[in-house]
C-alpha cells in the first residue's frame, strides 16, 4: 500500500471518528479492493453499519454476483500476535478478534441486516472467531448471542452480562423490594394519580391562556394576522365540539372489538383493559387543519406540509386515532401522492410503528380492493412509501395481501412494481421465504416468479426450503404456464444450487408437468451437472 493510500485512509477514518492507526492500516492490507470499503465504513462511527450497509448495497448494484464470502473468511484468518512483552510467546488470532471493539460492534450489527443471504456455516465460523477474544464488550457479547439464536445454534446464555443482571436486581430491590406482591404497579399507584392531578391543572391553567390569549387577538394585529388568529379562535371554539364527537367515535371504533370479545371474559379482565387517551388540543388543531388541507382543490405551500409534524408527536394509540378521524382508508386517490411527500418530507421522522400505522389506514384497503390496474397516483403513493420505508411496507401491506386469499393479477401486478423498483435483495429475500407460509396461486406465482427473476442471492438453506416448496405446490400447478416458466427461471439461474438431490426432487416434479415447456424444463434440467 502507497504512503499516499495510507495516509489518505486515516485521514477518512480519523474525520469519521473511527480512529486508524498503523496496527490498522496494517491490517486493512488484507482484504481486496471492495471488502476494503466495507472495514472503512465500519470504522467510521456509530453510524458504520448503516455505511457498510449501503456501501455492500452499491456493490451488488455493480455486480449482481458480489457476495462477502471473501470479507468473512479474510476476517476470519489468523494472524500472529504480540501480546505486549518480549518475553511472551507469539501468539495465533482471528484477524477481526485484533480490530477496536466499534468496528466488530458494527460488523455484527451489519451482519444481522444481511445474515439470511449468506451461507449459514460461514457467519458461524466468524461468531466462533469473535468468541476468541478474551475481552469482549458487553455488546459485541449480546450481539453474537442474539446471532446465534437466529442461526439456530440454541446458545442458552442470556444477553445481558452478570453486572448487568446483578444491577438490574439491586434496582428491583431498592424501588419495590425484591419478590413482594404488587411489583411497579405498587411502585407507581402514589405517582399515577399526582401525574393525573398536575396534568389535569396544567390543562386547565392551558385552557385560561388560551382564553386570555383570544380577548387580545384583534387590539395591535394588522389585517392578515387578525384573520389568521380569528380563524384558529374559529376552530378552537366550533371545532372542539365536532372533534369531540369524532374523537369519542374513534374511541368506539377502536374499542368496538375489545367489547365483542369482553362477553367471554370475566369482570375483573374488562377493568382491565386500557381506555384510549384523549387527544392533546393541539393535535386536535392540528387534525382541522389537515382535514382542511384534504377537502381543499389548491396547492400545498410549505407551511401547510409542515401541519404534517404533529405525525411526530404521536404516540401509536394517538395515531391510529388520529387515522381513523381523517378518515384516511376513504381519501380519493388523487389526493395521495402529494399527501406521501408531505408525510415523507426531509423533516419528518418516521418511526416503524408510524409508518406501519399510516401504510394500514392510507394504503391497505386500496390495495385490496382492486379490480383493476391500479391508478397512477396510487402507483406513485405506494412507490414512494416503499423507497422510504422499505420494512414497514412489507409487514403492512406485502404480507396481508399475499395472505389475502382473493389476491388477483391487479394486485400482484402493484407488488411487482414495489420487486423490481424498490425493494433491495435484502427485502426481496423476505417476501421470497413470506411465500412460503401460504398456499400459492397464480397470482402468488407471478410474484414468485419475479422475485426469482431478479436472481436473488440465496443460502443452501433458503433454496433447499423453497425446493421443497416448489415440489410439494407441483401437482396443483400441472397445466399452469406461469409455474413452468419459474421453474425454468429456477433451472437456467439457480442451476449452481441445485444438488443431486434437488435434481432427483425436481424430476419427479417435471414429470406431472402438462405444458408445452416441459420438454424445455426437461432439457435445462438435464444440463445441470455435478462435479
Amino acid at each position: 500500500m502507497s504512503t499516499n493510500l495510507a495516509g489518505w485512509l486515516a485521514g477518512l477514518c480519523q474525520a469519521s471518528s473511527g480512529r486508524m492507526d498503523a496496527a490498522n492500516l496494517m491490517f486493512l492490507s488484507r482484504f481486496d479492493g471492495q471488502s476494503k470499503l466495507l472495514v472503512l465504513s465500519l470504522l467510521c462511527g456509530v453510524s458504520g453499519a448503516q455505511r457498510a450497509l449501503g456501501v455492500f448495497r452499491r456493490q451488488q448494484r455493480a455486480n449482481p454476483g458480489k457476495s462477502l464470502s471473501n470479507f468473512i473468511d479474510t476476517l476470519c484468518q489468523d494472524e500472529i500476535t504480540c501480546p505486549g512483552s518480549e518475553a511472551r510467546p507469539l501468539k495465533l488470532k482471528p484477524l477481526v478478534c485484533l480490530f477496536p471493539a466499534l468496528l466488530k460492534q458494527n460488523l455484527l450489527s451489519f451482519i444481522y441486516l444481511v445474515y439470511p443471504a449468506l451461507p449459514r456455516t460461514a457467519v458461524l465460523h466468524l461468531l466462533k472467531c469473535l468468541s476468541q477474544d478474551p475481552h469482549p464488550s458487553p455488546w459485541v457479547s449480546a450481539l453474537v448471542r442474539q446471532l446465534e439464536r437466529n442461526l439456530g445454534s440454541h446458545n442458552k446464555e442470556p444477553l445481558y452480562t452478570p453486572l448487568c443482571r446483578q444491577r438490574l436486581q439491586e434496582l428491583s430491590q431498592r424501588l419495590v423490594g425484591f419478590g413482594e406482591a404488587g411489583g411497579w404497579a405498587k411502585c407507581l399507584s402514589g405517582q399515577t394519580v399526582e401525574t393525573g392531578s398536575q396534568s389535569t391543572s396544567g390543562l386547565s391553567e392551558l385552557g385560561t391562556q388560551r382564553k386570555r390569549k383570544g380577548s387580545f387577538i384583534t387590539l395591535d394585529s394588522d389585517g392578515e394576522e387578525t384573520a389568521q388568529q380569528h380563524k384558529r379562535i374559529k376552530m378552537d371554539a366550533c371545532g372542539s365540539e365536532c372533534l369531540d364527537a369524532e374523537e369519542q367515535k374513534a374511541k368506539e371504533v377502536m374499542s368496538g372489538g375489545l367489547e365483542s370479545d369482553a362477553s367471554g371474559e370475566t369482570p375483573a379482565a374488562e377493568e382491565l383493559q386500557p381506555a384510549p387517551g384523549a387527544l392533546p388540543e393541539h393535535i386536535k388543531v392540528a387534525i382541522l387543519q389537515i382535514k382542511e388541507l384534504l377537502e381543499s382543490q389548491t396547492e400545498w405551500d410549505q407551511s401547510s406540509m409542515d401541519v404534517f409534524k404533529v405525525l411526530n408527536e404521536c404516540d401509536p394509540g394517538q395515531l391510529e386515532m388520529l387515522c381513523s378521524m381523517l378518515s384516511l382508508p376513504d381519501l380519493p386517490e388523487q389526493t395521495l401522492p402529494k399527501l406521501c411527500s408531505s408525510i415523507l418530507a426531509p423533516s419528518s421522522d418516521l418511526s416503524y410503528s408510524m409508518a406501519t400505522t399510516l401504510i394500514k389506514s392510507l394504503l391497505l384497503e386500496k390495495v385490496l380492493s382492486l379490480s383493476e390496474p391500479a391508478s397512477r397516483c396510487l402507483v406513485t403513493a405506494v412507490t414512494s412509501l416503499c423507497s422510504r420505508c422499505p420494512r414497514p411496507m412489507c409487514h403492512a401491506l406485502i404480507v396481508p395481501v399475499l395472505e389475502e386469499k382473493s389476491m388477483g393479477n391487479p394486485q400482484a401486478e402493484l407488488l411487482n412494481r414495489l420487486i423490481e423498483g424498490c425493494l433491495d435483495s435484502h427485502y426481496r429475500l423476505l417476501v421470497l421465504q413470506m411465500t412460503f407460509k401460504i398456499a400459492w396461486s397464480e397470482a402468488v406465482l407471478s410474484i414468485t416468479h419475479s422475485l426469482l427473476d431478479s436472481k436473488l442471492n440465496l443460502s443452501e438453506e433458503l433454496f433447499a426450503q423453497f425446493t421443497e416448496q416448489l415440489v410439494s405446490q407441483g401437482p396443483q400447478f400441472t397445466k399452469s404456464v406461469k409455474f413452468a416458466k419459474m421453474m425454468l427461471t429456477v433451472l437456467t439461474k439457480y442451476g449452481s444450487y441445485v444438488t443431486a438431490a434437488h435434481k432427483h426432487s425436481l424430476y419427479g416434479c417435471l414429470m406431472l408437468n402438462e405444458t408445452f415447456l416441459k420438454k424445455s424444463l426437461q432439457a435445462a434440467l438435464k444440463r445441470i451437472t455435478h462435479s
